[in-house]
């Protein structure tokens, strides 16, 4: 087996310190996904995310390779994130599979509504402006999606299971217009700043599940 590369040299100012890389690190990490879920990456500068954690320019390739590597890593973070709080509310033994789907919608609505609709989904928004970002962005914005949407597929099957919805139904289908409807509904909500997009496609998915 070929044996692990080595750390590559990292280019700027080496932190003193193991605990300050992490910390720094983290820090940049989570200012990226800030900014990210409320602007584009194309309009994003390094700056500007340095700027919030009070972070030298200079220091941002110890940490990260280059603005591409940086929103590569952003990615994975807000799609294992994300993945966290589906599971919460899909894998909620104490409610039924459609009422799982149903406080999935209910608390990202009150997400939206708490930093009042300035912020939208990561993976939605460097989704919808692809043709100006690496390519190496597509695969992994692609997998997120399809993981989010297995998540839901699975509920949707033990919805079937629980009779709450037509054996006939097809659970992968529906989970991707779900999250189809549901990405442009998202982005609606933050032109309109108001949650009656999320509300009409969440009406409207809901209401043409197929009964048992």
């Amino acid at each position: 087996m070929d044996a692990p590369p080595l750390t590559p040299r990292r280019r700027g100012r080496p932190p003193k310190q193991r605990e300050d890389l992490i910390g720094t690190r983290e820090l940049l990490l989570r200012a990226g996904l800030e900014v990210l879920t409320e602007k584009g990456f194309s309009a994003t500068g390094i700056e500007e995310i340095l700027g919030r954690v009070n972070v030298p320019k200079g220091s941002f390739y110890h940490y990260f390779d280059s603005k591409e590597s940086f929103g590569l890593e952003l990615i994975q973070r807000y799609g294992e994130f994300f993945a966290r709080k589906l599971d919460r509310h899909l894998l909620n033994d104490a409610l039924s599979p459609l009422d799982r789907l149903r406080a999935f919608v209910a608390d990202a609505k009150d997400g939206m509504a708490r930093h009042a609709y300035r912020r939208g989904c990561l993976i939605g928004n460097l989704g919808q402006e692809m043709g100006a970002l690496p390519e190496s962005f597509r695969a992994s914005l692609k997998e997120t999606f399809e993981d989010w949407q297995t998540r839901f597929s699975t509920c949707l099957m033990a919805a079937q299971q629980a009779g709450e919805l037509s054996p006939c139904a097809n659970p992968p289908q529906l989970a991707a217009f779900f999250w189809i409807g549901w990405e442009g509904a998202v982005l609606r909500a933050k032109l309109e700043q108001s949650a009656a997009p999320l509300d009409v496609f969440a009406d409207f998915f809901f209401a043409g599940l197929p009964p048992a």
